[in-house]
C-alpha cells in the first residue's frame, strides 16, 4: 500500500473509533441529538412509572425491538455476502476484482474487503447487544410498580432509563456502522475515495446530530420538558 492508503486508513480509524469523543467535543456547548434523546428517554421512563396502563410503553418498545431485529438481519446478510467473497477463494476474489478493481493486488483487495467486514461485524454485535438490552427494558416495564404500590417509582424509572439509554445507544452505533462500512467500501476505488467517503460520512453524522431539523426539534422538546 502507498502512503496515501495509510493516511486515508488512519483518517478512517480516527473518525470511526473517535466519533463519540469528537461528537462530545463538538457539542460541548449546545449538546447533541444523542444527549437530548437521553434526557427525553429518562422523562419517558419516569412518566411510565406513573401510568396505570403500560400498554403504550410496551408497544413503543416492541417497535424499537422490531427495528433492531430488521437491521440485525440485514446486517447479517451483508456480512454473509462480503464474507462469501473474502473467503470464497482466489476465483471469487478475481471475479469480484473484474467488476471494477482489476488493478488491485489480491492481498490488498482482501484487506479492503476485510475492513468492510469488520465494520459490518461490529455493527451486527451492536444490534445484538441492543436487542438484549431492549428485552431487559421491556421486562422492567412489565415489572413497573402499580400506582397504589409503595415502591419508589422515581428510582425505578431512573433504573429503567439507565438500561434503555445504553440499549438505544448500541442501536445507534449499529446504524452508524453502515455509514462507515460504505466509506470502507469506497476504498475499493482508491485511497482518495476512502478519504472522501470517511469525510462525507463523518460530516453527515455530525450534521444530523447538531444541526438537522430532527436535532433542533428534539432540542426544543427537551427544553419544554425541562432539565
Amino acid at each position: 500500500m502507498t502512503w496515501v492508503d495509510w493516511a486515508a486508513l488512519a483518517l478512517f480509524f480516527i473518525c470511526w473509533l473517535g466519533y463519540a469523543p469528537i461528537l462530545k467535543f463538538v457539542g460541548r456547548h449546545g449538546g447533541s441529538l444523542n444527549d437530548d434523546m437521553t434526557h427525553v428517554r429518562q422523562v419517558w421512563m419516569a412518566a411510565m412509572t406513573h401510568r396505570e396502563m403500560k400498554l403504550v410503553d410496551s408497544q413503543l418498545m416492541g417497535h424499537s425491538i422490531n427495528s433492531a431485529s430488521f437491521f440485525a438481519s440485514t446486517n447479517l446478510l451483508l456480512i454473509a455476502a462480503v464474507g462469501g467473497i473474502l473467503f470464497g477463494g482466489e476465483s471469487a476474489l478475481q471475479g469480484f476484482a473484474a467488476v471494477g478493481a482489476e488493478n488491485v493486488p489480491i492481498k490488498i483487495l482482501e484487506a479492503k474487503l476485510a475492513l468492510v467486514l469488520i465494520c459490518l461485524t461490529r455493527g451486527f454485535l451492536d444490534f445484538i447487544w441492543a436487542l438484549r438490552q431492549m428485552n431487559y427494558t421491556l421486562a422492567l416495564i412489565g415489572a413497573a410498580p402499580e400506582i397504589h404500590h409503595k415502591t419508589d417509582r422515581k428510582a425505578f424509572g431512573e433504573a429503567a432509563a439507565e438500561l434503555l439509554n445504553p440499549a438505544l445507544s448500541s442501536f445507534s452505533q449499529g446504524v452508524r456502522g453502515y455509514y462507515f462500512a460504505l466509506a470502507a467500501a469506497a476504498w475499493l476505488f482508491g485511497p482518495l475515495w476512502l478519504a472522501l467517503g470517511v469525510a462525507s460520512s463523518f460530516g453527515l453524522l455530525i450534521y444530523r446530530q447538531e444541526a438537522s431539523p430532527a436535532a433542533r426539534a428534539v432540542r426544543n422538546a427537551r427544553r419544554l420538558l425541562g432539565e
